[in-house]
């Protein structure tokens, strides 16, 4: 049989990759370049969309060439990408007009909370089933557009283009040909009505969007479009989009009604598979589309971490008390994740799921003289996991059952101590693929979907191996004072 190769493309927060699968889901090559992130204010994350495009291009070009593959025979192209960052660009010139907004800016807290006061949420989560935060991707748009088109002239006359980093690379790689997105990355904006499956009129109105400036939206998997010929010598179709923990959930085959998947990576994202009808959550979760294939809408539920990967990016590169991301097993497994009643609360940019409080601040709390390096770096570790307990015990009672497995895949999940902790604190089965980039195959399997190289989801799910499972082992005796202790810690950084 002859081999076939996908080429996904992973738009990440801190890094852009490109990795080329076969129809067996092996990883046949990949290449990475890290992205730098701009903070010219407190609470600001910007990036240089123009930098995102040459190192997608750079990926790509060099992915074919670790593979020893020409770009004709790659079948096609999936975009998998970090979600709600925002992009407004000149048509004519594909210049961006501002830098990129990252997911994890709050510049626009101020007018949330406005927006907040009117009494305005309620509406805004019935269309979009988000909540008025800084993190999506409306309010980024209107501070943009108050900023280089406060009369909406251009926007309204075509000139501007708007979308998040799918969005704008499949405008760059089609040379301007194609301006569209696909249905979860449209569901993360506060424009798109998540029922009707389209931009919402009273939501462009009441954040001032012209409709002019936005995507089309497709289905997760479809014709996108074709790569500009000159790019890799050979026209290549693109034919999978999908936002990275939307990819995420298809890569971990979550294709039944309360599977669920956890990806660790700068930040931390739980989704639920919740079938055909979008769940209402009553614990501030998010309620957004999991897939559309065939005109045919999943949803799913979903908890935002902000930090977790982050967490340990900061003890390496701010604190310096780890050389690397594996130093922190090693520290962990000298506590045996006793850290003495220290805890972290990660709330650097303020606090996700279910909390949603942009204001909260981190705090190491608990410290003594006895406390030192290995108690902070074990507390950072094990922040995510109890950040994990509150989501999954959140989306239990959203969903009226609780779950009893987690698959789990991200840059975290290699720390094998910090898996174990995991399943402890949860108490539930803790799964871990053997194929880990499942943001990438995600895309990968969409747009083989689109292809023909697989038939449908189910043929999909076979793809699917577990690398190592983690059943819970401590006692509740141990885990109830933990868990315990944590909501402590967390009640003196919350401000609402």
């Amino acid at each position: 049989m002859k081999e076939i190769y996908l080429l996904a493309i992973d738009q990440g927060t801190t890094s852009t990759r490109a990795i080329i699968f076969n129809q067996k889901s092996e990883r046949i090559a990949s290449s990475q370049i890290e992205l730098q992130q701009f903070y010219p204010q407190k609470g600001w994350v910007e990036h240089s969309a123009n930098e995102i495009w040459q190192a997608t291009l750079t990926v790509c070009r060099k992915v074919l060439q670790n593979a020893s593959l020409e770009a004709r025979q790659i079948t096609a192209i999936g975009i998998t990408n970090q979600r709600e960052t925002t992009v407004v660009w000149d048509r004519k010139t594909g210049e961006p007009v501002h830098p990129a907004i990252v997911w994890q800016d709050r510049r626009t807290a101020r007018l949330c909370a406005a927006l907040k006061e009117k009494g305005l949420e309620p509406m805004v989560a019935a269309k979009t089933g988000l909540l008025l935060d800084p993190y999506f991707s409306g309010t980024k748009l209107q501070w943009i557009l108050d900023k280089v088109d406060p009369d909406r002239r251009l926007s309204q006359a075509g000139d501007l283009a708007f979308g998040t980093i799918d969005t704008y690379l499949l405008w760059r790689l089609t040379n301007g040909r194609s301006h569209k997105t696909d249905a979860t990355n449209a569901s993360r904006t506060l424009l798109f009505n998540i029922h009707q499956q389209a931009w919402d009129d009273e939501l462009l109105a009441l954040f001032n969007i012209p409709k002019a400036i936005l995507p089309e939206v497709e289905n997760c998997a479809a014709e996108f479009g074709v790569t500009e010929k000159s790019l890799f010598a050979a026209e290549i179709p693109i034919r999978g989009i999908a936002g990275d923990q939307q990819a995420a959930l298809i890569g971990q085959a979550c294709f039944e009604v309360g599977s669920v998947k956890s990806t660790y990576g700068t930040g931390c994202f739980l989704v639920a598979n919740t079938g055909k009808t979008p769940c209402v959550s009553q614990h501030r979760l998010l309620s957004t589309v999991a897939y559309r294939l065939n005109g045919e809408t999943t949803y799913a539920l979903e908890g935002s971490i902000f930090i977790a990967g982050a967490g340990v990016q900061w003890l390496r590169d701010a604190l310096r008390l780890v050389k690397s991301a594996a130093d922190t097993e090693r520290f962990a497994r000298q506590t045996d994740g006793d850290t003495g009643g220290v805890y972290l609360v990660p709330a650097f940019t303020g606090l996700g799921a279910p909390h949603w409080d942009p204001d909260a601040r981190a705090a190491i709390v608990g410290l003594t003289r006895d406390s030192g390096i290995a108690h902070i770096v074990t507390a950072t570790l094990q922040s995510v996991c109890y950040q994990t307990y509150d989501l999954l015990e959140s989306i239990g009672k959203d969903a009226g059952q609780k779950m009893s497995l987690l698959r789990v895949d991200g840059g975290m999940v290699n720390n094998s101590w910090l898996m174990q902790f995991l399943a402890d604190i949860l108490n539930v089965e803790v799964s871990r693929p053997v194929i880990s980039e499942t943001t990438a195959l995600g895309v990968a399997y969409l747009a083989g979907l689109q292809s023909g190289v697989f038939q449908d989801t189910a043929d999909i799910s076979k793809q699917w191996q577990c690398e190592k499972g983690f059943l819970p082992s401590m006692s509740p005796m141990r885990r109830r004072p933990l868990i315990s202790g944590w909501h402590q810690a967390l009640s003196r950084v919350l401000l609402k």
